[in-house]
């Protein structure tokens, strides 16, 4: 039988012998005798274990170990060697960028970007000619740099030429890249129309992280098209296919999609749920994760809130009559944010015709408009029986109930909220 010498083995701490014994069972893996289009042409024992370190790394990723992670993808780098492995630093680079912004690390993450875009550049120089993959990675580090126009011209370049290559898994990268670009542009049709082409390749290709990934994809485009069943089906969908590959590093993301949309939906409680499952089930790794969850429990975690309004998607949500939607309502939601704005302060009929309507008080127009608005108002908000508890009438004017307890949605939503390197790591490299 043959026998693995460790050298001074009983100096090793456990977690060292552990670090060897792993090096040693990657490098004489049978997982190493196939071939991974990362590393070809594999001629040496260090680029083989080069392989071995990146395919340990992609296993911890695909757990939502990104220590661990980042920690052999840092050492399959190392066995790395210009230009033959160029396309596969360039794919290092961009997991540990993801790794990076995850878990805050700003200067790290900025590190690789630089790295990236010089071997981009050096390797552009380098090369003969300049295929589908070469564009793909330009594409991506627009991308990190945040000028989605140009990395979506050059994703465009990169599907044209895998089409012509034959290269449907990179055809399926690039449309991924296209669409999720153009969401970052808050191009939202257009970035679903690139999905829908997407989704008609996977029924082809068997890529179950992709294909979570896409419907994840779909989830937050729907969500900010503020169509919520459909939101809600496609998280559901990735949820599914994630679990199937015991795939977790998306989970928490997912959980937070599905909570936005019951957040906006007014499903106040069923969203809390979510946002604290998140919470609490997430890796520490996971920093900017971490953020977002805090930052929505803290929005919608205070039961003695009477009114919440979300400007953005033009509802309010009262504690006793659940959600109202002011979509074709824009006067009334305007009368409403100005006074909710400025509690127990007085609006006589002069401000509310400048605030509002942007003219200068006539009462022949002005007096049946204001009373017909602020009973329109009313009638909508006020709880039924009682007194009014919101708009109270004074001899000075019009003022919001100060007694009473508002909350104003916040605008920096994950989809808004500054993403270090602009990429997410629901983003396949």
């Amino acid at each position: 039988m043959e026998t693995v010498e460790l050298s001074n083995e009983t100096n090793l701490s456990d977690k060292e012998l552990r670090e060897q014994l792993q090096e040693r069972f990657m490098a004489r893996s049978s997982l190493l005798e196939e071939t991974d289009k990362t590393y070809v042409d594999l001629g040496d024992t260090e680029r083989t274990l080069g392989q071995g370190y990146y395919r340990l790394a992609k296993v911890y990723y695909d757990k939502a170990d990104l220590e661990n992670a980042e920690d052999y993808f840092l050492r399959a780098l190392d066995k790395t060697i210009y230009p033959k492995d160029a396309f596969a630093m360039l794919k290092i680079y961009g997991f540990l960028i993801r790794i990076y912004s995850e878990s805050l690390q700003e200067q790290e993450a900025s590190r690789f970007i630089l790295l990236a875009e010089d071997l981009v550049e050096k390797f552009g120089g380098d090369l003969g000619s300049l295929g589908a993959e070469y564009f793909y990675n330009v594409g991506m580090v627009f991308t990190y740099k945040g000028d989605f126009d140009r990395a979506i011209e050059n994703f465009k370049l990169s599907y044209q030429k895998a089409q012509t290559e034959n290269e449907p898994e990179l055809i399926a990268k690039a449309l991924f890249s296209i669409a999720n670009a153009c969401f970052q542009a808050e191009k939202y049709t257009e970035a679903l129309n690139h999905v829908d082409q997407l989704k008609q390749l996977l029924n082809i290709l068997k890529k179950g992280f992709l294909k979570g990934s896409m419907h994840m994809l779909y989830g937050n485009i729907y969500r900010e098209m503020g169509k919520h069943a459909e939101a809600t089906e496609h998280y559901d969908l990735s949820l599914t296919l994630l679990q199937q590959k015991n795939c977790w590093n998306l989970f928490g993301y997912i959980l937070l999609g599905k909570g936005i949309v019951l957040k906006k939906m007014g499903e106040f409680n069923q969203a809390l749920t979510f946002f604290k499952l998140g919470l609490n089930s997430i890796s520490a790794d996971y920093g900017r994760l971490r953020e977002l969850f805090r930052s929505q429990v803290e929005d919608v975690n205070d039961s003695s809130v009477d009114l919440y309004l979300d400007r953005h998607n033009r509802v309010i949500h009262e504690k006793s009559l659940g959600t109202i939607d002011f979509k074709h309502r824009f006067v009334l939601l305007e009368i409403l944010f100005l006074l909710a704005k400025n509690p127990g302060s007085s609006f006589n009929k002069d401000d509310l015709a400048r605030s509002i309507w942007k003219d200068e008080y006539n009462p022949l127009i002005h007096d049946k408009l204001i009373y017909t608005s602020i009973s329109r108002l009313r009638k909508l908000i006020e709880p039924k029986g009682g007194n009014r508890k919101y708009i109270l009438r004074g001899k000075d004017g019009y003022t919001f109930n100060p007694r009473v307890n508002a909350r104003f949605h916040k605008e920096d939503e994950s989809s808004s909220k500054k993403i270090i390197g602009n990429i997410e790591i629901s983003s396949p490299v």
